[in-house]
């Protein structure tokens, strides 16, 4: 593979990663890959972590350094997502991307989970290193953007870290409204130049 299409590959990736982190936050993604564990270990993990309810986001990952390039853990735990569907543990399950799936948990599987003490939902905070997967065309009009917004509302010297935190807010409020699909980003841009120009009216 040429050295352009490994960068646009991980370009792609660092973008999908930002997107489902606002999407899911942490409290609603199980990284497998984090923890490298055998398969038996994932199903088992996946298994038990599938009491949250609603929509969750698991990552098995592709493969790629397995033998023959087959992740064992994906299969197991495609297996194990289909036999919680039979059973109506698992309302539904679709192919997120080449090493991930979204999970709908069916409402029964809540109320059958052991029950903890509840606490109040903490509200998710995207991480600053979202933005990193973003093009860098894209970070700049979000930089504009916020700027533009600070100004709007008095702040005309605003620090690197409001700015930043400023980014942060408009990309999460974005990233919700821009159709999914390979020209996802692009079209956000478009969204982007949309609101400078009008708050700029």
């Amino acid at each position: 593979m040429s050295r352009g299409r490994r960068e646009g590959s991980a370009r792609n990736v660092g973008i999908e990663r930002a997107f489902d982190e606002i999407a899911f936050g942490g409290t609603r993604t199980l990284n497998l890959r984090t923890h490298l564990p055998t398969r038996g270990e994932a199903v088992a993990r996946t298994e038990a972590w599938l009491r949250k309810g609603g929509e969750v986001l698991v990552i098995t990952g592709r493969g790629n350094a397995s033998a023959d390039r087959v992740s064992v853990v994906r299969q197991g735990v495609a297996e194990l997502l289909a036999s919680l569907s039979r059973r109506h543990v698992v309302a539904r399950y679709r192919e997120h991307t080449p090493g991930s799936y979204v999970v709908e948990l069916a409402p029964a599987a809540a109320v059958h989970a052991p029950r903890r003490p509840r606490a109040a939902p903490a509200p998710e905070v995207p991480n600053p290193n979202t933005l990193a997967g973003l093009h860098a065309d894209t970070r700049k009009l979000l930089r504009d953007l916020a700027r533009v917004t600070l100004q709007h509302l008095g702040v005309h010297s605003p620090t690197r870290e409001l700015v930043e935190d400023e980014m942060l807010r408009q990309f999460t409020a974005l990233a919700t409204r821009a159709p999914e699909g390979a020209e996802r980003e692009a079209r956000m841009r478009v969204m982007i130049e949309d609101a400078i120009v009008e708050l700029e009216d």
